[in-house]
Protein backbone atom coordinates (compact mmCIF):
# COMPACT_ATOMS: atom_id res chain seq x y z
CA UNK A 1 0.00 0.00 0.00
CA UNK A 2 1.42 3.47 -0.87
CA UNK A 3 2.54 5.53 2.14
CA UNK A 4 0.12 8.33 1.20
CA UNK A 5 -3.17 7.99 -0.68
CA UNK A 6 -3.57 9.70 -4.01
CA UNK A 7 -6.42 12.13 -4.55
CA UNK A 8 -9.41 10.43 -6.14
CA UNK A 9 -8.99 12.74 -9.12
CA UNK A 10 -5.64 11.05 -9.89
CA UNK A 11 -7.11 7.60 -9.27
CA UNK A 12 -9.77 8.30 -11.91
CA UNK A 13 -7.01 9.43 -14.27
CA UNK A 14 -5.13 6.16 -13.68
CA UNK A 15 -8.26 4.19 -14.62
CA UNK A 16 -8.88 6.34 -17.70
CA UNK A 17 -5.31 6.02 -19.01
CA UNK A 18 -5.37 2.26 -18.43
CA UNK A 19 -8.78 1.22 -19.71
CA UNK A 20 -9.67 4.03 -22.14
CA UNK A 21 -6.23 4.80 -23.58
CA UNK A 22 -4.54 1.44 -23.12
CA UNK A 23 -1.29 2.85 -21.67
CA UNK A 24 1.12 0.66 -19.76
CA UNK A 25 1.72 1.06 -16.06
CA UNK A 26 5.13 2.60 -16.79
CA UNK A 27 3.71 5.28 -19.09
CA UNK A 28 0.91 6.07 -16.63
CA UNK A 29 3.45 6.49 -13.81
CA UNK A 30 5.56 8.84 -15.96
CA UNK A 31 2.52 10.87 -17.06
CA UNK A 32 1.19 11.40 -13.54
CA UNK A 33 4.53 11.74 -11.74
CA UNK A 34 3.96 8.80 -9.42
CA UNK A 35 5.73 5.48 -8.92
CA UNK A 36 4.96 2.41 -11.00
CA UNK A 37 4.27 0.48 -7.78
CA UNK A 38 1.55 2.99 -6.85
CA UNK A 39 -0.10 2.61 -10.28
CA UNK A 40 -0.04 -1.17 -9.98
CA UNK A 41 -1.52 -1.09 -6.47
CA UNK A 42 -4.47 1.10 -7.49
CA UNK A 43 -5.18 -1.00 -10.56
CA UNK A 44 -5.09 -4.15 -8.41
CA UNK A 45 -7.60 -2.68 -5.97
CA UNK A 46 -9.87 -1.60 -8.86
CA UNK A 47 -9.75 -5.13 -10.29
CA UNK A 48 -10.71 -6.66 -6.91
CA UNK A 49 -13.90 -4.58 -6.71
CA UNK A 50 -14.61 -4.90 -10.46
CA UNK A 51 -14.04 -1.24 -11.32
CA UNK A 52 -12.98 -0.11 -14.82
CA UNK A 53 -13.49 2.98 -16.98
CA UNK A 54 -15.79 4.87 -17.02
CA UNK A 55 -16.42 5.07 -13.30
CA UNK A 56 -20.13 4.86 -12.50
CA UNK A 57 -21.52 8.40 -12.09
CA UNK A 58 -23.10 7.55 -8.70
CA UNK A 59 -19.62 7.00 -7.24
CA UNK A 60 -18.40 10.35 -5.95
CA UNK A 61 -14.88 10.73 -4.53
CA UNK A 62 -15.89 9.68 -1.00
CA UNK A 63 -17.74 6.57 -2.23
CA UNK A 64 -14.88 5.66 -4.55
CA UNK A 65 -12.37 5.91 -1.71
CA UNK A 66 -14.52 3.73 0.53
CA UNK A 67 -14.80 1.01 -2.14
CA UNK A 68 -11.07 1.07 -2.86
CA UNK A 69 -9.76 1.11 0.70
CA UNK A 70 -12.44 -0.54 2.89
CA UNK A 71 -12.36 -4.32 2.63
CA UNK A 72 -15.50 -6.29 3.50
CA UNK A 73 -16.05 -6.71 7.24
CA UNK A 74 -13.41 -4.07 8.10
CA UNK A 75 -15.78 -1.69 9.91
CA UNK A 76 -17.41 -4.49 11.85
CA UNK A 77 -14.03 -5.87 12.92
CA UNK A 78 -12.89 -2.38 13.92
CA UNK A 79 -15.86 -1.83 16.19
CA UNK A 80 -15.59 -5.29 17.75
CA UNK A 81 -12.03 -4.75 18.95
CA UNK A 82 -11.61 -3.50 22.55
CA UNK A 83 -11.22 0.28 22.50
CA UNK A 84 -8.42 1.81 24.61
CA UNK A 85 -9.25 4.44 27.22
CA UNK A 86 -7.81 7.36 25.26
CA UNK A 87 -8.43 9.93 28.03
CA UNK A 88 -6.42 7.86 30.51
CA UNK A 89 -3.66 7.27 27.95
CA UNK A 90 -3.50 11.00 27.24
CA UNK A 91 -3.15 11.76 30.95
CA UNK A 92 -0.52 9.06 31.44
CA UNK A 93 1.65 10.48 28.64
CA UNK A 94 2.14 13.66 30.68
CA UNK A 95 4.07 11.72 33.31
CA UNK A 96 7.88 11.71 33.03
CA UNK A 97 9.28 8.73 31.18
CA UNK A 98 5.92 7.37 29.96
CA UNK A 99 5.84 6.65 26.22
CA UNK A 100 3.14 5.57 23.81
CA UNK A 101 4.98 2.28 23.26
CA UNK A 102 4.84 1.48 26.99
CA UNK A 103 1.12 2.24 27.14
CA UNK A 104 0.49 0.07 24.06
CA UNK A 105 2.34 -2.83 25.68
CA UNK A 106 0.18 -2.48 28.79
CA UNK A 107 -2.94 -2.31 26.57
CA UNK A 108 -2.01 -5.49 24.67
CA UNK A 109 -1.20 -7.28 27.92
CA UNK A 110 -4.81 -6.77 29.00
CA UNK A 111 -6.34 -7.08 25.51
CA UNK A 112 -4.43 -9.69 23.43
CA UNK A 113 -6.86 -9.22 20.53
CA UNK A 114 -6.42 -5.45 20.55
CA UNK A 115 -4.85 -3.15 17.97
CA UNK A 116 -1.30 -3.40 16.75
CA UNK A 117 1.15 -0.66 17.67
CA UNK A 118 0.93 1.22 14.38
CA UNK A 119 -2.89 1.31 14.39
CA UNK A 120 -2.84 2.18 18.09
CA UNK A 121 -0.67 5.25 17.37
CA UNK A 122 -2.87 6.35 14.46
CA UNK A 123 -6.05 6.13 16.52
CA UNK A 124 -4.51 8.06 19.39
CA UNK A 125 -3.31 10.80 17.04
CA UNK A 126 -6.82 11.08 15.57
CA UNK A 127 -8.37 11.23 19.05
CA UNK A 128 -5.92 13.87 20.25
CA UNK A 129 -6.54 15.98 17.15
CA UNK A 130 -10.19 16.35 18.18
CA UNK A 131 -9.33 17.77 21.63
CA UNK A 132 -8.57 21.38 20.74
CA UNK A 133 -9.02 22.19 17.08
CA UNK A 134 -6.72 24.92 15.82
CA UNK A 135 -8.38 27.79 14.00
CA UNK A 136 -6.61 28.59 10.75
CA UNK A 137 -5.85 32.29 10.94
CA UNK A 138 -6.19 34.50 7.90
CA UNK A 139 -3.88 37.49 7.64
CA UNK A 140 -5.01 40.28 5.28
CA UNK A 141 -2.30 42.12 3.40
CA UNK A 142 -0.57 44.76 5.51
CA UNK A 143 -2.65 43.93 8.55
CA UNK A 144 -0.33 42.31 11.14
CA UNK A 145 3.31 42.29 12.13
CA UNK A 146 4.32 39.62 14.67
CA UNK A 147 7.27 40.38 16.96
CA UNK A 148 9.16 38.46 19.65
CA UNK A 149 12.61 37.63 20.97
CA UNK A 150 14.33 34.34 20.18
CA UNK A 151 15.23 32.17 23.11
CA UNK A 152 18.78 31.73 21.79
CA UNK A 153 21.50 34.35 22.33
CA UNK A 154 24.79 35.03 20.55
CA UNK A 155 28.08 35.72 22.31
CA UNK A 156 29.93 38.94 21.45
CA UNK A 157 33.51 39.47 22.64
CA UNK A 158 34.73 42.94 23.63
CA UNK A 159 37.83 43.50 21.51
CA UNK A 160 39.45 45.65 24.23
CA UNK A 161 38.63 43.92 27.51
CA UNK A 162 37.88 40.40 26.25
CA UNK A 163 34.58 40.39 28.12
CA UNK A 164 31.93 38.10 26.62
CA UNK A 165 28.40 39.47 26.47
CA UNK A 166 25.19 37.80 25.32
CA UNK A 167 23.26 39.54 22.54
CA UNK A 168 19.50 38.96 22.34
CA UNK A 169 17.89 38.32 18.95
CA UNK A 170 14.72 40.22 17.99
CA UNK A 171 12.57 38.63 15.27
CA UNK A 172 9.63 40.08 13.31
CA UNK A 173 7.48 38.49 10.58
CA UNK A 174 4.67 39.82 8.39
CA UNK A 175 1.41 37.90 8.57
CA UNK A 176 0.60 37.69 4.88
CA UNK A 177 3.94 37.37 3.05
CA UNK A 178 6.03 35.96 5.96
CA UNK A 179 8.81 38.47 5.22
CA UNK A 180 11.20 38.14 8.15
CA UNK A 181 13.47 40.61 9.96
CA UNK A 182 16.00 39.94 12.73
CA UNK A 183 18.33 42.13 14.78
CA UNK A 184 20.71 41.68 17.73
CA UNK A 185 20.39 43.86 20.84
CA UNK A 186 22.17 43.95 24.18
CA UNK A 187 19.00 43.58 26.23
CA UNK A 188 15.25 43.06 26.12
CA UNK A 189 14.67 46.39 27.85
CA UNK A 190 12.23 49.05 26.70
CA UNK A 191 14.75 51.14 24.76
CA UNK A 192 16.02 48.15 22.77
CA UNK A 193 12.49 46.79 22.29
CA UNK A 194 11.25 50.05 20.76
CA UNK A 195 14.46 50.54 18.75
CA UNK A 196 13.89 47.16 17.11
CA UNK A 197 10.38 48.22 16.08
CA UNK A 198 11.73 51.42 14.51
CA UNK A 199 14.33 49.46 12.52
CA UNK A 200 11.74 46.86 11.49
CA UNK A 201 9.40 49.49 10.03
CA UNK A 202 12.36 51.07 8.20
CA UNK A 203 13.29 47.62 6.82
CA UNK A 204 9.72 47.08 5.57
CA UNK A 205 9.40 50.58 4.18
CA UNK A 206 5.94 50.88 5.75
CA UNK A 207 3.79 50.12 8.78
CA UNK A 208 1.22 47.41 9.44
CA UNK A 209 -2.11 48.25 11.04
CA UNK A 210 -1.43 45.97 14.01
CA UNK A 211 1.66 44.82 15.90
CA UNK A 212 1.08 41.49 17.64
CA UNK A 213 3.50 41.02 20.53
CA UNK A 214 4.05 38.65 23.41
CA UNK A 215 3.45 39.83 26.99
CA UNK A 216 7.02 41.10 27.37
CA UNK A 217 7.47 43.19 30.51
CA UNK A 218 9.12 45.97 28.54
CA UNK A 219 6.00 46.47 26.40
CA UNK A 220 3.03 45.20 28.43
CA UNK A 221 2.61 46.60 31.95
CA UNK A 222 -0.59 44.73 32.87
CA UNK A 223 -1.21 41.21 31.60
CA UNK A 224 -4.93 40.74 31.01
CA UNK A 225 -6.83 38.77 28.42
CA UNK A 226 -9.46 41.48 27.93
CA UNK A 227 -7.76 44.81 28.76
CA UNK A 228 -3.96 44.49 28.73
CA UNK A 229 -1.96 47.51 29.87
CA UNK A 230 0.51 48.89 27.31
CA UNK A 231 3.68 50.71 28.35
CA UNK A 232 3.25 54.43 27.74
CA UNK A 233 6.38 54.73 25.59
CA UNK A 234 5.26 51.71 23.56
CA UNK A 235 1.88 53.37 23.08
CA UNK A 236 3.65 56.58 21.98
CA UNK A 237 5.47 54.57 19.29
CA UNK A 238 2.17 53.10 18.11
CA UNK A 239 0.58 56.55 17.89
CA UNK A 240 3.63 57.92 16.05
CA UNK A 241 3.37 55.22 13.36
CA UNK A 242 -0.41 55.00 13.30
CA UNK A 243 -0.56 51.34 14.31
CA UNK A 244 -2.11 49.39 17.19
CA UNK A 245 -0.43 47.16 19.78
CA UNK A 246 -2.26 43.83 20.26
CA UNK A 247 -0.73 41.56 22.93
CA UNK A 248 -1.40 37.85 22.65
CA UNK A 249 -3.24 35.82 25.26
CA UNK A 250 -1.13 34.45 28.07
CA UNK A 251 0.33 31.01 27.36
CA UNK A 252 -1.30 30.86 23.91
CA UNK A 253 1.62 30.52 21.47
CA UNK A 254 -0.77 29.82 18.60
CA UNK A 255 -1.83 33.48 18.74
CA UNK A 256 1.63 34.36 17.39
CA UNK A 257 2.36 31.22 15.39
CA UNK A 258 3.83 33.30 12.56
CA UNK A 259 6.66 34.68 14.67
CA UNK A 260 7.15 31.36 16.45
CA UNK A 261 7.90 29.80 13.06
CA UNK A 262 10.04 32.81 12.13
CA UNK A 263 12.05 32.45 15.35
CA UNK A 264 12.63 28.79 14.53
CA UNK A 265 13.76 29.70 11.02
CA UNK A 266 16.13 32.40 12.28
CA UNK A 267 17.65 29.98 14.78
CA UNK A 268 18.11 27.26 12.15
CA UNK A 269 18.96 29.29 9.05
CA UNK A 270 20.79 32.25 10.57
CA UNK A 271 22.14 31.60 14.06
CA UNK A 272 23.11 28.00 13.32
CA UNK A 273 25.25 29.20 10.40
CA UNK A 274 26.95 31.76 12.63
CA UNK A 275 27.76 29.35 15.47
CA UNK A 276 31.42 28.94 14.43
CA UNK A 277 32.08 32.65 13.98
CA UNK A 278 33.34 35.04 16.65
CA UNK A 279 32.01 38.59 16.75
CA UNK A 280 33.69 41.58 18.36
CA UNK A 281 30.90 44.15 18.13
CA UNK A 282 27.13 44.31 17.89
CA UNK A 283 27.39 46.07 14.53
CA UNK A 284 29.48 43.19 13.13
CA UNK A 285 26.93 40.65 14.36
CA UNK A 286 23.99 42.58 12.88
CA UNK A 287 25.78 42.85 9.53
CA UNK A 288 26.16 39.06 9.43
CA UNK A 289 22.54 38.53 10.48
CA UNK A 290 21.34 40.97 7.82
CA UNK A 291 23.15 39.09 5.05
CA UNK A 292 21.60 35.75 6.04
CA UNK A 293 18.14 37.30 6.49
CA UNK A 294 18.33 38.49 2.87
CA UNK A 295 19.13 34.92 1.79
CA UNK A 296 16.25 33.56 3.90
CA UNK A 297 13.74 36.01 2.43
CA UNK A 298 14.90 35.27 -1.13
CA UNK A 299 14.74 31.50 -0.62
CA UNK A 300 11.63 29.87 -2.20
CA UNK A 301 9.14 28.37 0.25
CA UNK A 302 8.29 24.77 -0.54
CA UNK A 303 4.55 24.94 0.07
CA UNK A 304 4.06 28.16 -1.95
CA UNK A 305 6.73 27.88 -4.65
CA UNK A 306 7.82 31.52 -4.26
CA UNK A 307 10.01 33.45 -1.85
CA UNK A 308 8.96 35.73 0.98
CA UNK A 309 10.53 38.67 -0.81
CA UNK A 310 8.63 38.08 -4.05
CA UNK A 311 5.31 37.73 -2.19
CA UNK A 312 6.01 40.92 -0.28
CA UNK A 313 6.97 42.91 -3.36
CA UNK A 314 4.05 41.56 -5.39
CA UNK A 315 1.27 42.19 -2.93
CA UNK A 316 1.97 43.31 0.62
CA UNK A 317 4.30 46.26 0.13
CA UNK A 318 1.56 48.43 -1.38
CA UNK A 319 -0.84 47.46 1.42
CA UNK A 320 1.39 48.89 4.17
CA UNK A 321 0.72 52.27 5.73
CA UNK A 322 3.30 54.95 4.84
CA UNK A 323 6.12 55.75 7.21
CA UNK A 324 5.95 59.08 9.09
CA UNK A 325 8.27 61.91 8.06
CA UNK A 326 10.59 61.27 11.01
CA UNK A 327 11.31 58.00 12.83
CA UNK A 328 10.17 57.61 16.41
CA UNK A 329 12.60 58.91 19.04
CA UNK A 330 12.68 56.85 22.21
CA UNK A 331 11.20 58.67 25.19
CA UNK A 332 10.92 57.46 28.76
CA UNK A 333 8.05 58.61 30.96
CA UNK A 334 8.52 59.22 34.68
CA UNK A 335 6.22 60.47 37.37
CA UNK A 336 8.07 63.17 39.32
CA UNK A 337 7.39 65.83 41.90
CA UNK A 338 8.50 69.43 41.68
CA UNK A 339 10.56 70.87 44.55
CA UNK A 340 10.37 74.40 45.86
CA UNK A 341 13.68 75.27 44.14
CA UNK A 342 12.11 74.82 40.66
CA UNK A 343 13.97 71.56 39.96
CA UNK A 344 12.34 68.18 39.57
CA UNK A 345 12.91 65.45 42.12
CA UNK A 346 11.05 62.31 43.07
CA UNK A 347 9.67 63.10 46.51
CA UNK A 348 8.21 66.50 47.23
CA UNK A 349 5.19 68.63 46.36
CA UNK A 350 3.28 68.78 43.07
CA UNK A 351 3.17 65.64 40.88
CA UNK A 352 4.14 66.13 37.22
CA UNK A 353 5.20 63.85 34.36
CA UNK A 354 8.54 63.97 32.57
CA UNK A 355 9.06 62.74 29.00
CA UNK A 356 12.78 62.10 28.58
CA UNK A 357 14.50 61.59 25.22
CA UNK A 358 18.16 61.71 24.26
CA UNK A 359 17.83 65.38 23.29
CA UNK A 360 15.08 66.89 25.45
CA UNK A 361 13.26 66.72 28.78
CA UNK A 362 9.59 67.76 28.62
CA UNK A 363 7.48 68.36 31.71
CA UNK A 364 3.70 67.86 31.70
CA UNK A 365 1.15 68.82 34.33
CA UNK A 366 -2.34 67.35 33.87
CA UNK A 367 -1.61 66.67 30.21
CA UNK A 368 -0.31 70.16 29.39
CA UNK A 369 3.37 70.75 28.66
CA UNK A 370 4.71 73.32 31.11
CA UNK A 371 8.43 73.25 30.27
CA UNK A 372 10.93 71.87 27.79
CA UNK A 373 14.68 71.64 28.40
CA UNK A 374 17.70 70.40 26.50
CA UNK A 375 18.80 67.08 28.03
CA UNK A 376 22.06 67.78 29.85
CA UNK A 377 24.84 65.17 29.59
CA UNK A 378 25.87 65.94 33.19
CA UNK A 379 24.63 63.28 35.59
CA UNK A 380 23.62 64.04 39.18
CA UNK A 381 23.70 67.83 38.75
CA UNK A 382 21.06 70.52 38.34
CA UNK A 383 20.63 72.36 35.06
CA UNK A 384 18.82 75.70 35.15
CA UNK A 385 17.36 78.14 32.67
CA UNK A 386 17.76 81.61 34.27
CA UNK A 387 14.35 82.71 32.97
CA UNK A 388 12.78 79.91 35.02
CA UNK A 389 14.48 81.08 38.25
CA UNK A 390 13.22 84.54 39.33
CA UNK A 391 15.07 86.25 42.17
CA UNK A 392 11.91 86.35 44.21
CA UNK A 393 10.43 82.93 44.87
CA UNK A 394 7.05 83.37 43.16
CA UNK A 395 5.48 80.04 43.92
CA UNK A 396 6.67 79.90 47.52
CA UNK A 397 7.05 83.55 48.33
CA UNK A 398 7.19 82.96 52.06
CA UNK A 399 10.56 81.24 51.82
CA UNK A 400 13.07 83.88 50.78
CA UNK A 401 16.80 84.14 51.54
CA UNK A 402 16.03 86.83 54.08
CA UNK A 403 13.57 84.64 55.98
CA UNK A 404 16.00 81.72 55.99
CA UNK A 405 18.71 83.98 57.44
CA UNK A 406 16.34 85.22 60.14
CA UNK A 407 15.32 81.68 61.13
CA UNK A 408 18.97 80.60 61.24
CA UNK A 409 19.96 83.60 63.40
CA UNK A 410 17.42 82.51 66.02
CA UNK A 411 19.33 79.24 66.41
CA UNK A 412 22.74 80.91 66.56
CA UNK A 413 25.40 82.84 64.67
CA UNK A 414 27.14 79.69 63.39
CA UNK A 415 23.87 78.43 61.88
CA UNK A 416 23.25 81.81 60.24
CA UNK A 417 26.79 81.84 58.85
CA UNK A 418 26.43 78.32 57.44
CA UNK A 419 23.07 79.15 55.80
CA UNK A 420 24.60 82.24 54.23
CA UNK A 421 27.52 80.23 52.86
CA UNK A 422 25.16 77.62 51.35
CA UNK A 423 23.03 80.25 49.63
CA UNK A 424 26.07 82.10 48.23
CA UNK A 425 27.63 78.85 46.91
CA UNK A 426 24.74 78.26 44.48
CA UNK A 427 24.29 80.01 41.11
CA UNK A 428 20.80 80.91 42.33
CA UNK A 429 19.99 81.18 46.04
CA UNK A 430 16.79 79.17 45.53
CA UNK A 431 18.89 76.09 44.75
CA UNK A 432 20.08 75.98 48.35
CA UNK A 433 16.64 76.41 49.91
CA UNK A 434 16.06 72.75 50.68
CA UNK A 435 19.47 72.22 52.29
CA UNK A 436 18.90 75.23 54.49
CA UNK A 437 15.36 74.15 55.38
CA UNK A 438 16.67 70.73 56.32
CA UNK A 439 19.28 72.20 58.64
CA UNK A 440 16.71 74.43 60.32
CA UNK A 441 14.36 71.50 60.88
CA UNK A 442 17.09 69.50 62.62
CA UNK A 443 16.23 71.54 65.70
CA UNK A 444 13.10 69.41 66.14
CA UNK A 445 15.14 66.24 66.66
CA UNK A 446 18.45 67.47 68.10
CA UNK A 447 17.72 70.82 69.73
CA UNK A 448 19.05 74.28 68.92
CA UNK A 449 22.20 73.96 71.05
CA UNK A 450 23.48 70.86 69.29
CA UNK A 451 22.55 72.15 65.82
CA UNK A 452 24.46 75.38 66.51
CA UNK A 453 27.50 73.38 67.63
CA UNK A 454 27.30 71.10 64.59
CA UNK A 455 27.09 74.11 62.26
CA UNK A 456 30.17 75.61 63.89
CA UNK A 457 32.10 72.37 63.35
CA UNK A 458 30.81 72.22 59.77
CA UNK A 459 32.16 75.73 59.09
CA UNK A 460 35.53 74.84 60.60
CA UNK A 461 36.00 71.68 58.51
CA UNK A 462 34.38 73.04 55.33
CA UNK A 463 31.37 70.73 55.46
CA UNK A 464 28.62 72.94 54.09
CA UNK A 465 25.77 70.52 53.35
CA UNK A 466 22.73 69.12 55.08
CA UNK A 467 24.06 65.56 55.03
CA UNK A 468 27.33 66.68 56.66
CA UNK A 469 25.52 68.36 59.55
CA UNK A 470 23.35 65.26 60.07
CA UNK A 471 26.49 63.08 60.14
CA UNK A 472 28.13 65.34 62.75
CA UNK A 473 25.08 65.09 64.98
CA UNK A 474 24.65 61.33 64.60
CA UNK A 475 28.30 60.66 65.42
CA UNK A 476 28.32 63.11 68.36
CA UNK A 477 31.13 65.13 66.74
CA UNK A 478 29.64 68.40 67.93
CA UNK A 479 30.52 67.64 71.57
CA UNK A 480 33.67 69.78 71.61
CA UNK A 481 31.72 72.78 70.32
CA UNK A 482 28.98 72.73 72.92
CA UNK A 483 29.13 75.36 75.71
CA UNK A 484 30.46 73.93 79.02
CA UNK A 485 28.11 74.29 81.99
CA UNK A 486 29.56 76.13 85.09
CA UNK A 487 28.25 75.09 88.55
CA UNK A 488 26.40 77.90 90.30
CA UNK A 489 26.94 76.61 93.90
CA UNK A 490 30.06 75.38 95.79
CA UNK A 491 30.45 71.62 96.26
CA UNK A 492 28.62 70.00 99.17
CA UNK A 493 30.72 69.32 102.29
CA UNK A 494 29.82 66.23 104.34
CA UNK A 495 31.64 63.75 106.59
CA UNK A 496 30.61 60.84 104.35
CA UNK A 497 32.07 62.51 101.21
CA UNK A 498 35.77 61.77 100.89
CA UNK A 499 36.61 64.50 98.44
CA UNK A 500 39.09 64.54 95.56
CA UNK A 501 42.23 64.41 97.76
CA UNK A 502 41.27 60.96 99.06
CA UNK A 503 42.37 59.34 95.74
CA UNK A 504 45.86 60.90 95.66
Amino acid sequence: MPAERLPMRQVREVLRLKYACGHSERRIAAALGISRYTVAEYLRRATVIGLTWPVPPELDDAALERKLFTPPGFIAAETLRPQPDWARIHAELRRPGVTLLLLWEEYRAGQPEGYGYSRFCDLYAAWRGRLSPTMRQSHPLGERLFVDYAGQTVEVVDAVTGEVRAAHIFVAALGASNLTYAEARWSQGLADWLGCHVNTFAFLGGVTRQVVCDNLKAGVTTVCRYEPGINRSYQDLAMHYGTAIVPTRVRKPRDKAKVEVAVQLVQRWVLARLRQRRFFSLAELNAAIGELIEVLNDRPMRHLGSSRRSLFEASERDALLPLPAEPYVYAEWRRCRAGIDYHVELLVRETIEARITEQTVELFHRGARIACHIHSPLRGRHTTIPEHMPSSHRRYADWTPARLMNEAAIIGPATAALVEQILHAKPHPEQGFRACLGILRLVRAWGAERVEAACQRGIDIGARSYSSIVSILRNNLDRAYRPQSVPDEPPVQHSNIRGGRYYH
